[in-house]
C-alpha cells in the first residue's frame, strides 16, 4: 500500500514498486455475447430504432414528479403513458444537445402534445390518446413509443420552451410530423 513520504518505514519493511501484469501472447478476440465489433460495430441507430443515446439519461426520472400535478389528462389517458412518451421525447431532445436531460426537455415534450394545456384542441387530444395508449408497457409497445418520439421533428426539439409554447398556441400541427 502506498504511503506518504513522511511516514517512517520500519527497518525490515521493503517498499514495493509497480510491476505490469504478465504480457499475453494471444490477441484479444470479441467472444462475449454483448460484443458488437465482429459485425462491423454499433448498428445504425435509425435502422434499428435504438432511441437517442446520451449521457445520464436516468436523471429524467427524477424530473418527472415536477410535472405530475400540472398534467391535463382527458378521458382514458393514463399518467404512465403520458410520462413514457414525454421521457422518450425529452431524451431525444437532450441527446441532440449532447447533454443529460433537464426540466426544459420534459416541458417541451409535454407542451408539444398539449399535456400542459387545459384547453388542448380536441383533434390533438384525440391524436395523442390514440398514439399514447399503452406505451408505458414498453415490452409490448416499444415501436409505438419510438413512433411517438419520432413524431416530434428535430427542428421542433431545437426550439426553446417559450418558442414551443407560442407555436403550440398558434398552430400545434406545425410542431409535429403526423
Amino acid at each position: 500500500m502506498a504511503a506518504p513520504e513522511f511516514v517512517p518505514l520500519k527497518p525490515n519493511d521493503r517498499p514495493r514498486n509497480y510491476t505490469s501484469p504478465p504480457r499475453r501472447d494471444d490477441e484479444w478476440v470479441p467472444v462475449r455475447p454483448g460484443e458488437v465489433v465482429t459485425t462491423g460495430g454499433q448498428p445504425d441507430a435509425d435502422a434499428g430504432r435504438m432511441g437517442a443515446p446520451g449521457p445520464d439519461q436516468g436523471y429524467v426520472l427524477k424530473l418527472l414528479p415536477l410535472f405530475r400535478d400540472d398534467l391535463k389528462l382527458v378521458g382514458t389517458e393514463q399518467r404512465a403513458d403520458a410520462e413514457a412518451g414525454a421521457v422518450a421525447i425529452a431524451l431525444k431532445r437532450a441527446s441532440l444537445f449532447g447533454r443529460a436531460p433537464v426540466v426544459h426537455d420534459l416541458r417541451v415534450a409535454y407542451t408539444v402534445w398539449g399535456f400542459l394545456d387545459e384547453g388542448a384542441p380536441s383533434e390533438l387530444v384525440a391524436e395523442r390518446t390514440k398514439r399514447f395508449e399503452g406505451i408505458h408497457l414498453t415490452a409490448h409497445h416499444y415501436p409505438e413509443l419510438r413512433a411517438v418520439a419520432d413524431s416530434v421533428p428535430e427542428a421542433t426539439l431545437r426550439l426553446t420552451p417559450a418558442e414551443v409554447a407560442s407555436r403550440h398556441a398558434a398552430d400545434w400541427r406545425s410542431l409535429l410530423a403526423l
